[in-house]
């Protein structure tokens, strides 16, 4: 009996199924291990390690799954991935990677500890700054008492940032923050220019109301510019992505419901977004509460109205009343738009319909810039070894403007620029080419 009991729980163990957060043997499966990942890794460029290579994570999965402990090397192989996804786009398996590191970090997150100090930080970031509007500007504020005070400008000009270490060299990375920040306009609605073609509802996102206040006015100009009624959910929150990215999955859910409630009743015909990394993790709320007997279906509904600024404009019959914009212009890919979205076109053929603008490709422009949400201040050295490497890439096309389709691109090439630019290069959302098109209109 004892031997008949002991079988039938054996048995048990090994048909019990895997937490749904970790990675799946159904997606590990999917890897052949063929290697063509590599080249498109740009950690893999950059280090030449195998282990940190899309193919050398996905066999250290493999190896877990199968009941290899976690051990501090397997943390730092996953830590270090941008989670850029452009293995996804090299790979010609299918394989979903995206899926695969964010369930690492789950695993990891979920069953190892963490020391006292970095569990602090983290639950202080990802559960109580990101997702409050009033945290979010006590800490704006500060930060623009520090820049508009002159004490930023005189800690550069005299090197004494050099004396702060690393904190010193992640300091060249903080982005403005701009008065009056945008949280004042959440729960606002704008009428459409003209006659009303589309209601639409704008996510503003978190830190984006803080350092991108104008992007986000500019986006709502242009949305108004093309027919469109845009609303700011009153209820809106935190997209969740960074949540996700670090594999805090339980509060990224608590984020994903609040939204989804904040437009499930608005009649929308899209919902838009103007960070392609929010976007990413946004169409993906169905993977996120697929388990969820209440959400599951709002969920895939949600996800059928998210839009990409750039992806909706793209669709649509595009208001063409524009003055011209004399400038030649580069454009940078959003990992998470190319790789994620699979949007490469939109943005490209809005730039083209902007009179007097001269676009030159740049190489290798999806290939990551080193951003990847906090990557940079959490691995500032690689990620600057990574970006000095895309403004060559910058500096070939000669172009005077740098677009992108992500806020946190933006803040990457505006260090990339200060350091290895040319000289005076802008770097711009494509959404503020437009907006500064339809300024420059000689019918206005």
């Amino acid at each position: 009996m004892a031997s008949s009991s002991g079988v039938s729980s054996n048995a048990a163990v090994a048909e019990a199924p895997r937490n749904p957060d970790f990675p799946q043997q159904v997606d590990l499966d999917k890897c052949v291990h063929c290697g063509l990942c590599l080249n498109a890794c740009p950690t893999y460029r950059e280090l030449g390690v195998e282990m940190d290579s899309p193919r050398g994570r996905v066999y250290q999965m493999v190896q877990v799954a199968a009941g290899a402990p976690i051990t501090e090397s397997y943390k730092e192989h996953i830590d270090l991935c941008l989670a850029c996804r452009g293995c996804e786009s090299a790979c010609p398996s299918g394989v979903q990677y995206g899926r695969l590191i964010e369930a690492a970090r789950s695993q990891i997150e979920t069953t190892t500890e963490r020391g006292w100090l970095a569990r602090t930080i983290r639950n202080f970031v990802f559960r109580k700054l990101l997702p409050s509007p009033a945290l979010l500007t006590a800490a704006g504020a500060a930060l623009w008492m520090y820049q508009v005070s002159g004490l930023q400008k005189v800690l550069r000009a005299t090197g004494l940032t050099g004396l702060l270490g690393p904190l010193g060299a992640r300091e060249a990375l903080t982005p403005n923050a701009e008065i009056p920040f945008f949280f004042r306009e959440i729960g606002n609605t704008f009428p459409a220019e003209g006659k009303r073609r589309y209601r639409v509802a704008f996510m503003a996102g978190c830190i984006a109301n803080i350092s991108f206040a104008r992007l986000n006015e500019a986006t709502v100009r242009v949305l108004q510019k093309n027919g469109c009624e845009v609303v700011i959910p009153g209820a809106q929150t935190c997209c969740g992505a960074l949540h996700v990215h670090a594999g805090i999955r339980d509060e990224a859910r608590r984020l994903a419901r609040r939204n989804i409630d904040a437009v499930a009743q608005g009649g929308f015909d899209a919902v838009i977004t103007n960070a392609a990394g929010c976007g990413s993790t946004l169409k993906e709320y169905d993977e996120l509460l697929e388990h969820d007997p209440a959400y599951a279906e709002p969920a895939k509904k949600f996800k059928a109205l998210m839009k990409d600024v750039t992806e909706f404009l793209a669709s649509i019959e595009l208001n063409t009343n524009m003055g011209p914009v004399n400038a030649t212009v580069t454009y940078q890919d959003s990992c998470h738009l190319a790789h994620g979205q699979k949007i490469r076109k939109a943005p490209r053929q809005l730039l083209a319909a902007v009179p007097g603008l001269k676009f030159r490709e740049m190489p290798l422009s999806d290939m990551c810039c080193g951003s990847a949400g906090i990557y940079n201040v959490l691995h500032t050295d690689l990620s600057m070894d990574i970006l000095e490497k895309k403004m060559s890439n910058v500096n070939l096309t000669g172009a005077e403007i740098i677009t992108t389709a992500n806020p946190g691109c933006m803040i990457q090439l505006q260090a990339g620029v200060k350091k290895w630019g040319k000289g005076g290069e802008r770097v711009a959302h494509v959404v503020e080419i437009l907006d500064e098109a339809y300024r420059n209109s000689p019918s206005l």
